[in-house]
């Protein structure tokens, strides 16, 4: 009887030292024998580095330089480990630091380590390409790994061989099909990485199950079949308890309120309610259980769109079998004849061949083909923006039934209700009619709607490749006249950019373009960017210059609106139609529906409720930190949250700046502060979803942050507002409302930019306040709420929707420890 051949023998290793660095010596070593699926033997020995050990990574890894005294040499230890390792395939989470400090060390003690390596922190994001991140404390949260004392090298050892078997079971999982694609490209693993798949794939079966389909070489998910909708009960308390959610009463009124305009004879109800009490619930559960008119849902961001798909979404088509579709831009979505096309061609870049063998893993796994679901794009940017698609599908291509984009708008139509953004909403209303087709509309933030509008109205043209084109073209030109013509407009032109660049003009008016205009009519046969140029000229009426800069070079573009405001109520379906949020009552004198041009609509206000789970505190004694310059600005905001750090809460500071936040992350980095920042640390959502995990304290951001993130983990949190957030009175369609009301009697300032600077406020500060049980205290920077003619208004506001104190920056840490202390 012949033996079974047994699986290879590896030897996972876990080692903590003194650093990271060339130098770093050997403090702890754990060893973890397996051999097919079974743990042989485990080894941990601590090892004395005749040095002491820096604070850090005693606290660290828990081990103090008295145990490390008692500690015999390494020398005393070698050959033990050397004799586990020598015949085994060396694994470890990042092998390259351990297995070449292993290697050096037993090296110097007479012993020749040869062994193949084997990198779990690789074959981890090759096999689950849909986390954010790989460190082995992510992946045992992620896959339930046992690690019971990180940093502690038997434990992480452990880890690191229960990793192993899930990756060997993952591969196992895969089409046979799929593995053995990847075997064509797995000579670009690190180090022998291939050994851990070419051992299960020379152990699997042909048969591929039956959740994967073989189209055109690739193996595909299947669709799951649907499930029929469960009916949801009219009684809204019920389908809360359905869902296992709490019942609140300002959530509850709200839902009543969407009932009972649902049966109204009016088509358009605009509806303002307080952040923090569960919208998106109050309008989705009474209109599905009231109606059975599917439904069309617009929200502000891509963001928000992600967070309701993954949080309610979720959670109505779990309970109920709901049928949800998000809808987006063809670009977030894979094009399968490319990414076809690219496995059939050589590439030499390592990085691009790993992300090839993801996604052949993640085609086995997804549903929907939104490259969103892959964290690691950015690591090799321009191979996503070739697979992204177009949007365009032809009859004749390999994938055109298994098209993503194609299948995506065929669930959308029968889906109950459909998810998306203003911005597709706004830019697709003409040509994707089912969108809107019967549904009810549900537009979510509808303040939002407004900029959205007038983002797609707006145009923007690079100034650069103006400027080649109308050298290229009087170099070619046939006469003097068309010389000076082209001549003259490459003058006008540059001279934008000067005065821009010198005097801070950004504004233009038409006469510092009528010159441009003039020359371009003059000129025959225009084409290409030039002709674009000349109609953009005459179509428009307000122009600007931003600049943009890029890796450090500045690139200028000519911006240009219409300066009347969009009648965005003859755009929007005559439908049913609940514009809900926080801020539709601009102030006493100017609402949102006129503003989107709405006449015969309903207006209804919830009453907004003070909890004392939320306080406001205003510094009396902190300079003016507008009139500083971005550097003293960034330094005293630093400081500020070095010292409040101190409480060791979560801390949420919101910037109205880009630079400033920048500034205050490098400050902090100097300091060895540390803290998550926007744009360094990755995208929003990423950036969030690492906060929460508690990887840092605090958490610099802006843009999204101050009405697109919620925040409702964090059971306690600080949230730092250094600056009011007024919109700038040069953005353009501040600058075209401003205008608007002008022209209506109204004084721009109080009745617009005022009360929307107090409602983003409240809702930035309805961000940390997501719960019943979460508390939450508010620091607000900014000395214009205390020394302004216009104080008295913003802090009379503050006092009617939340308890506000006043103190010093001397007082402030025991105040807010107080205010956290009545809710512990």
């Amino acid at each position: 009887m012949t033996e079974k051949n047994s699986g290879h023998r590896y030897a996972i290793v876990d080692l903590e030292a003194t650093g990271t660095g060339s130098d770093a010596k050997i403090i702890q070593v754990g060893i973890v024998i397996v051999q097919d699926g079974q743990i042989l033997k485990t080894y941990e020995q601590d090892v004395n580095p005749h040095e002491d050990l820096t604070p850090q990574i005693q606290l660290l890894t828990g081990i103090s330089n008295k145990r490390l005294q008692k500690a015999p040499d390494f020398s005393q230890v070698a050959e033990e480990i050397y004799h586990l390792v020598e015949d085994a395939v060396f694994v470890a989470h990042n092998v390259k630091f351990d297995g070449n400090l292993l290697a050096e060390n037993l090296f110097f003690e007479g012993f020749d380590l040869h062994t193949p390596r084997v990198d779990t922190v690789e074959l981890a994001q090759l096999f689950f390409p849909t986390l954010e991140k790989y460190s082995l404390g992510n992946l045992a949260e992620e896959l339930g790994l046992d690690l019971k004392q990180a940093h502690t090298a038997i434990s992480d050892a452990m880890a690191t061989a229960q990793l192993l078997f899930k990756i060997q079971e993952k591969i196992a999982c895969l089409p046979k099909q799929t593995v053995g694609h990847i075997l064509e490209f797995a000579d670009h693993l690190i180090f022998e990485s291939r050994l851990v798949i070419d051992e299960i794939y020379a152990t699997m079966s042909d048969y591929s199950g039956e959740d994967c389909q073989e189209v055109q070489g690739l193996m595909l998910r299947k669709e799951i079949q649907r499930k029929e909708m469960r009916p949801l009960s009219q009684d809204f308390s019920e389908n809360l308890a359905q869902l296992d959610l709490e019942e609140r009463k300002p959530q509850k009124m709200f839902a009543n309120l969407v009932k009972e305009r649902l049966y109204d004879e009016k088509q358009v109800h605009f509806i303002q309610a307080q952040s923090g009490i569960g919208k998106t619930y109050g309008y989705l559960v009474p209109l599905l259980s009231e109606s059975t008119q599917p439904l069309l849902v617009s929200v502000p961001t891509l963001i928000l769109q992600q967070q309701i798909m993954e949080k309610e979404g979720k959670k109505l088509a779990e309970s109920f079998h709901l049928s949800i579709q998000s809808i987006k831009s063809s670009r977030h979505f894979i094009k399968l004849e490319t990414f076809w096309k690219t496995l059939q061609r050589e590439d030499g870049n390592r990085l691009l061949n790993r992300h090839k063998m993801q996604i052949l893993v993640w085609l086995c796994e997804t549903q929907t083909g939104d490259m969103d679901e892959l964290k690691f794009k950015q690591r090799y940017q321009p191979y996503f923006d070739e697979l992204q698609h177009d949007g365009s599908i032809t009859p004749d291509s390999l994938f055109s039934e298994w098209d993503f984009w194609r299948r995506l708008h065929s669930k959308a139509q029968a889906s109950r209700v459909v998810l998306t953004n203003h911005a597709y909403l706004l830019h697709h209303l003409k040509d994707q009619n089912y969108l809107v087709d019967q549904r009810i509309l549900v537009i979510d933030e509808a303040q939002k709607l407004l900029l959205t509008a007038e983002s797609l109205a707006s145009q923007s043209l690079a100034i650069q490749p103006l400027l080649q084109n109308l050298q290229s073209r009087k170099d070619r030109a046939d006469n003097l006249l068309e010389q000076r013509l082209f001549e003259s407009s490459f003058f006008e032109l540059q001279q934008l950019i000067s005065n821009y660049q010198h005097l801070g003009v950004r504004e233009l008016s038409a006469q510092d373009l009528d010159q441009l205009k003039q020359n371009l009519q003059e000129v025959d046969n225009l084409d290409g960017s030039l002709q674009e140029l000349s109609w953009f000229l005459g179509f428009y009426d307000h122009f600007w210059l931003e600049e943009e800069v890029i890796d450090g070079e500045s690139g200028y573009h000519l911006r240009a609106s219409q300066m009347d405001l969009l009648d965005l109520a003859s755009l929007l379906p005559r439908t049913k139609t609940f514009c809900i949020s926080a801020t539709l009552e601009i102030s006493k004198r100017v609402h949102l529906a006129d503003l989107l041009g709405f006449t015969e609509v309903t207006m209804d206000e919830l009453p907004s409720q003070k909890s004392d789970q939320q306080e406001i505190f205003l510094l009396s004694d902190l300079p003016d930190l507008v009139e500083m310059n971005l550097t003293d600005q960034a330094q005293w905001i630093a400081l500020s949250l070095q010292e409040w750090s101190m409480l060791g809460q979560p801390i949420l500071v919101l910037f109205t700046s880009r630079a400033l936040l920048v500034a205050v992350s490098t400050i902090l980095d100097e300091e060895d502060v540390e803290h998550l920042a926007q744009y360094r640390d990755g995208d929003e959502m990423v950036i969030k979803k690492r906060f929460e995990r508690g990887e840092s304290l605090i958490l610099l951001g802006t843009g999204a942050f101050w009405e697109g993130v919620d925040f409702a983990s964090q059971n306690q949190m600080i949230q730092v507002i250094p600056r009011l957030p007024f919109d700038n009175p040069r953005d353009p369609l501040v600058h075209k409302i401003n205008h608007h009301l002008r022209g209506e009697g109204k004084q721009p300032f109080y009745d617009f930019n005022l009360p929307v600077m107090l409602l983003k406020l409240k809702q930035a500060i309805g961000r940390t306040r997501r719960t019943d049980h979460q508390v939450s205290a508010v620091i607000i920077m900014d000395k214009r709420s205390q020394t302004k003619r216009y104080s008295h208004q913003i802090k009379g506001f503050l006092k009617d929707e939340y308890y506000l104190t006043m103190t010093s920056s001397q007082d402030l840490l025991e105040k807010v420890k107080e205010f956290f202390g009545k809710h512990s």
